[in-house]
């Protein structure tokens, strides 16, 4: 700067720019702020909102300051799954040096939404939180949440401030990334559609061939759990890198599972089920990544393999699948509460589905496909929890069964699986506000079934 050298300036910031992490965005921001680097300030401030989840687990959110703090927190354009992080941050934030800053937790909560939180989590998380109850203008915004969400859907837009207003992040360039799966036995390869190109690319591949595998994304990384080798079932887990482009091991299952479920519910990654090589599993455990352990939770009532799982509203739903003991595909579901460690049926869906792509979008629960003994299903039905009812939606354009399922940009994704005679390389589309299927231009390299598949931004890939 005193030299008045800007190119070396440009390029020094473009070197810091390419280094932004979760775990120094905020030192960078804040030495651009310093030597007024307008550009890397903007980027620095965009990627810690775009990573927020992971940046406040850091020591750098920890040490910033109030005015830092509530610029961050108030942010529109935040990127959360949920609330709750923004809550749980906060919480952090405060308990850091709770002395010095216990003062400012009225000034942090109203930038905390907490008519977004669900019920759930307002009368057994906030409310029982002591920094909360020992505060009476803590409490008035906790009633203003609660009173926010006794009024029916139709009328809440009468409680109208910066609370109720949803944020609304940039979207990061969404991807779409494929694992392994059966073609016609287990591979390795993993690749990646660009939804923007149109295009499909060939990322790193798996450490060993895996298939019938639970694929899902925490923490902005892949976790490709369990799964059939073409030989073993398997207990390993593997996690992918999108930034690194790697892949490397972590903790391994306590049980051996193919054909299982897995979902990401809170911090913890669930395996649901599944098939250890003799007979189909009730047992469900949950993976810690801050911990790298594996610990059981209470299993389901029914054994299933071949389960199709999805996460609404802060419950864990179990669709269908396979019962070993009676030789039976299911129509049942079960709900799992991971306040009360309990599993209980909700309605059955109106046909036994084995095999169905699961996912979740507007709130509501997807199962495509699937099948029934021999006979493989394009219907599709969705499950809304708030009535307990499963209803019939257009059928896809093609029967599949062992496909994968992900939501993005408000519409559902089926990807691969098979029609009973050869593995399907199409991935098709759902629309709930047209109901329609359409397929998309371009088809997988391969023909894949029983792959894992997911969706997020720009190398933080979700399978």
């Amino acid at each position: 700067n005193l030299l008045q050298l800007m190119d070396v300036r440009q390029v020094c910031c473009e070197f810091l720019q390419s280094q932004l992490h979760p775990t120094n965005c905020l030192g960078i921001r804040a030495f651009a702020d310093l030597h007024t680097c307008t550009q890397l300030l903007n980027q620095a401030h965009a990627y810690a909102e775009q990573h927020f989840t992971e940046v406040v687990q850091g020591e750098e959110f920890l040490g910033l300051s109030l005015q830092q703090v509530c610029s961050l927190i108030s942010s529109d354009k935040l990127t959360v799954s949920t609330e709750e992080k923004v809550f749980e941050a906060m919480i952090s934030w405060i308990k850091h040096n709770k002395p010095a800053r216990l003062e400012h937790m009225p000034k942090l909560m109203e930038h905390v939404r907490l008519p977004l939180l669900s019920r759930d989590y307002l009368v057994q998380i906030v409310e029982e939180e002591a920094l909360i109850k020992n505060n009476n203008t803590c409490k008035d915004f906790l009633i203003e949440a609660m009173k926010y969400h006794l009024l029916p859907a139709d009328q809440r837009h009468l409680i109208k401030n910066d609370r109720t207003r949803p944020r609304t992040p940039i979207s990061i360039p969404k991807v779409m990334i494929v694992v392994g799966g059966q073609a016609p036995k287990a591979i390795c390869s993993v690749e990646c559609y660009d939804f923007q190109e149109d295009r499909w690319y060939q990322v790193a591949d798996l450490p060993s061939r895996r298939c019938r595998a639970g694929v899902v994304s925490m923490g902005g990384r892949v976790y490709a759990v369990g799964g059939f080798n073409s030989s073993l079932r398997e207990r390993t887990v593997d996690v992918y890198d999108g930034v690194r482009d790697q892949w490397s091991a972590v903790a391994s299952m306590q049980e051996r599972r193919s054909t299982l479920g897995a979902a990401v519910l809170g911090d913890l990654l669930y395996a649901v089920g599944g098939f250890n090589g003799s007979i189909g599993l009730s047992t469900v455990e949950t993976y810690n990544h801050k911990t790298n352990e594996w610990i059981y939770v209470a299993s389901m009532n029914t054994r299933r393999s071949s389960v199709g799982v999805g996460v609404v509203d802060g419950k864990l739903y179990a669709v269908g699948g396979y019962d070993g003991a009676s030789r039976q595909c299911l129509s049942t579901v079960e709900e799992y509460d991971p306040v009360s460690d309990q599993w209980c049926y909700v309605a059955d869906m109106s046909t036994r589905r084995s095999g169905a792509g699961v996912g979740v979008l507007g709130g509501q629960l997807y199962a495509a496909g699937g099948h029934d003994g021999p006979l493989v299903r394009k219907s599709v039905e969705v499950y809304d929890p708030q009535t307990n009812s499963w209803r019939l939606v257009c059928d896809m354009n093609m029967c599949r069964r062992n496909a994968g399922v992900c939501a993005i940009n408000g519409l559902l994704y089926v990807i691969g699986g098979d029609d009973g005679s050869c593995n399907l390389s199409s991935v098709e589309f759902y629309n709930p506000a047209t109901d329609k299927w359409s397929l998309i231009p371009t088809n997988m390299s391969n023909g894949r079934s029983y792959a894992g598949r997911s969706q997020d931004g720009w190398m933080e890939n979700n399978v």
